[in-house]
């Protein structure tokens, strides 16, 4: 079952369950790169929470830019086990995974707190959206567009979602108008 699938209610009782006493803990499985919805599905079908964290990105191809959703850690997902209690080890047989991410012969778990601040921070559409710590005069990594990947300082944020980064380009400062979804704060 995906998390984005679930209910409100359902998704906060799931959010929760990983730190609280009834044994469930959020694991990594490698993934065969492109293929998390196929995972997700196959393991959904097997009883088992599932969370892949997407984001969008720009991916450049004989000379033409497209922007599309993709996982945010390619060949990775998050996977809600209770290794005590479920059949975990039919996981590292699921159609699309890898194996499990293992310390020994046991899975090895994620701290607790690190899947549900991603799932804290995805939106409605799915997406992880980075932009609430933004703040004028702060250091921006550009995610998405013809400007992806390149580091810059936000000048300007706006009400409607909108912001201007000042990108160092040949010797000046150049404002780039995009997104604010579209940009993640760095130290």
């Amino acid at each position: 079952m995906t998390l984005l699938g679930l209910a409100s209610t359902e998704r906060s009782a799931v959010q929760n369950s990983p730190a609280a006493d009834n044994g469930v803990r959020w694991y990594v499985a490698s993934v065969s790169l492109g293929k998390e919805t196929i995972a997700e599905q196959h393991l959904y079908r097997q009883g088992f929470v599932s969370y892949v964290p997407r984001s969008k990105r720009t991916v450049r191809h004989a000379r033409q830019l497209s922007t599309r959703t993709a996982a945010y850690f390619p060949g990775y997902m998050f996977v809600a086990i209770d290794v005590n209690r479920q059949r975990w080890r039919s996981i590292n047989g699921t159609i699309g995974i890898r194996s499990l991410i293992m310390r020994g012969d046991r899975p090895s778990p994620v701290p607790i707190g690190l899947v549900e601040r991603f799932i804290a921070l995805t939106g409605k559409d799915g997406l992880l959206d980075f932009s609430g710590g933004l703040k004028p005069g702060s250091s921006v990594r550009i995610l998405s567009g013809p400007f992806a990947e390149l580091i810059g300082r936000l000048d300007r944020l706006d009400s409607t979602g909108r912001a201007r980064v000042l990108v160092a380009i040949m010797n000046g400062e150049i404002p780039i108008d995009l997104e604010s979804s579209g940009l993640v704060v760095i130290a």
